[in-house]
């Protein structure tokens, strides 16, 4: 088994040390989906809920959550992200969400495409719970990650 890096001799938590890796080019896809009711969703696409635009306000969420994803997660490193993309398309039970994010440094971006889908379907349960509490967020997971010393990952390989 691979021994966790976030983790000291004492297995007190860590924050990794990345100063000596090199900085390569980082990219990492996440999705998530919002299943919710037919009405629900024709709401959200007719433009009728109450709080407002729904994906308007979770794209601004889901990229400013990318931005501050090391204020939220405690051994993530502040990095500098070249692109943040939150984008949406209807699917016959909701809405499904995808994020992209790219940097340029010495570690991964996959904790801030995850936090982006992440907040960016927190955000559509908020905009429309007043249509509908029963709403679930569901495969919140990381499709894809390149650059680093462990390579490329597809959920498909």
């Amino acid at each position: 088994m691979t021994q966790l890096t976030h983790l000291d001799e004492s297995g007190a938590a860590k924050m990794v040390d990345v100063s000596d890796k090199p900085i390569t080019h980082r990219t990492a896809i996440a999705e998530a989906r919002v299943v919710m009711q037919p009405a629900t969703l024709a709401a959200i696409k007719a433009g009728n809920v109450k709080k407002g635009d729904v994906l308007g306000a979770a794209r601004v969420a889901g990229i400013m959550a990318a931005k501050r994803t090391h204020e939220l997660i405690p051994m993530c490193h502040p990095l500098l992200l070249t692109k943040i993309s939150v984008d949406f398309e209807y699917i016959n039970e909701g809405v499904h969400i995808r994020t992209l994010v790219k940097t340029q440094g010495q570690t991964g971006v996959e904790m801030e495409a995850l936090t982006a889908a992440s907040v960016a379907a927190l955000t559509i349960y908020d905009m429309a719970k007043a249509l509908e509490k029963t709403m679930r967020i569901e495969g919140v997971r990381l499709l894809h990650k390149s650059g680093g010393k462990s390579g490329e990952f597809n959920v498909d390989d």
